[in-house]
């Protein structure tokens, strides 16, 4: 990989990190936008610190993207693979953004990862980390157990945890209100309206750490393999000693050590395109799928937060879109089935499953180009 190719994958790795940021980061910013805790201008400030501070926190899902979906052989073999996915992730990011729908990035990058890595290699399947061997290959790294069991689960924990959240809440509160006709009312009584207002700032809060934390690294993991197959190239053999923190070295384990530069650049990068856009998004969750007050707020924020949270820490690049989505769904199941308007939710669901094949095919296609000029 050339230095002038490399970057090049810097560049469109952070157009992609801008893109995730009106995409992605909108979703974590939805629920306290749409209840009136804080106004989009607040909510936006709130949101780039805290991604700020996710993305220095752990550097597990970058690790996953960086070594555990594409054989790092392959990279070298072929410069244009990874500025093809990105681009072909940033095609159906900017498809799905325009049609206000809130489809996954992450799935987005993997599924583009999978396919210009399939093409590049004319179909080997020993391109793509499938799953590690062993008994408990579940454990390993690879795009089974890392993303597509994850991409399944983590949506049906978020539901769930958010229905039981909600349906808790609701509980406690009729038992301190004594007054069973006052159950589906007390989300929007002032006392309740007004400490939930104040708990949602710390929900939304622990919402965008737990954002940042997986979602920037993403990038961070792109950038990471472009700058060590760069090193493994000797790219950087003959640069001034002061572009030595370019480097980057695969490890004993497989891995990369991802640099504190890389992280906050993709996290300056990402609190910028949250400021750029994505209220297309937050009109969709917070507006279009179910009516949310405070205390609907708070449960579907902490329910996505600690979900995600638990995933970024084991390394898991799951979608916060799917998150936050399920949970806003088992939120408002809890306050009636009919509370959530499941024409918006069959369209998002469309998304999500047309998202990993159509970006392989897009990176795919792209890959087929290039190969046609060389």
């Amino acid at each position: 990989m050339s230095l002038g190719v490399l970057v090049l994958v810097m560049v469109i790795a952070l157009t992609f990190t801008y893109i995730n940021g009106f995409h992605d980061t909108a979703n974590s910013i939805a629920t306290v936008v749409a209840t009136k805790v804080l106004s989009p201008g607040q909510a936006v400030l709130l949101a780039a610190v805290t991604n700020l501070v996710g993305a220095l926190w752990g550097t597990a899902v970058a690790a996953t993207i960086a070594a555990g979906i594409v054989n790092t052989g392959v990279v070298d073999v072929g410069s244009e693979l990874l500025i093809c996915a990105l681009l072909a992730a940033i095609v159906w990011n900017l498809i799905t953004w325009w049609l206000g729908l809130p489809s996954s990035s992450s799935h987005a990058l993997v599924g583009a990862l999978v396919g210009a890595a399939l093409a590049e290699t004319g179909g080997n399947f020993d391109a793509v980390v499938w799953a590690t061997d062993g008994a408990h290959w579940w454990l390993g790294k690879g795009v089974i157990p890392k993303v597509v069991v994850p991409m399944v689960v983590s949506p049906i924990a978020g539901l769930v945890l958010g229905f039981l959240l909600m349906g808790g809440l609701f509980a406690l509160l009729a038992w301190f209100s004594r007054r069973r006709n006052w159950l589906w009312q007390l989300g929007r009584t002032p006392f309740v309206t007004a400490f939930f207002g104040k708990a949602q700032i710390f929900s939304a809060s622990a919402m965008g750490i737990a954002h940042g934390m997986n979602d920037a690294q993403k990038s961070m993991g792109i950038i990471a393999l472009a700058l060590a197959s760069a090193t493994a190239a000797g790219q950087f053999d003959h640069v001034p000693a002061w572009l030595d923190f370019l480097k980057i070295n695969e490890n004993t384990a497989g891995g990369f050590v991802v640099p504190a530069w890389v992280a906050v650049v993709c996290a300056l990068t990402m609190a910028g395109g949250t400021a750029g856009g994505g209220w297309r998004i937050i009109k969709t969750l917070g507006h279009k799928m179910v009516k949310l007050h405070p205390i609907n707020g708070f449960a579907a924020e902490s329910s996505s937060a600690a979900v995600i949270l638990v995933s970024s820490v084991f390394g898991l690049p799951v979608s916060t879109t799917h998150v936050v989505s399920s949970a806003i769904m088992g939120v408002g199941s809890a306050k009636r089935t009919n509370a959530i308007r499941w024409s918006v939710v069959e369209r998002m669901v469309w998304a999500w499953i047309l998202t990993l094949p159509i970006t392989a095919l897009f990176a795919w296609c792209l890959v087929g180009l290039t190969h046609l000029w060389r």
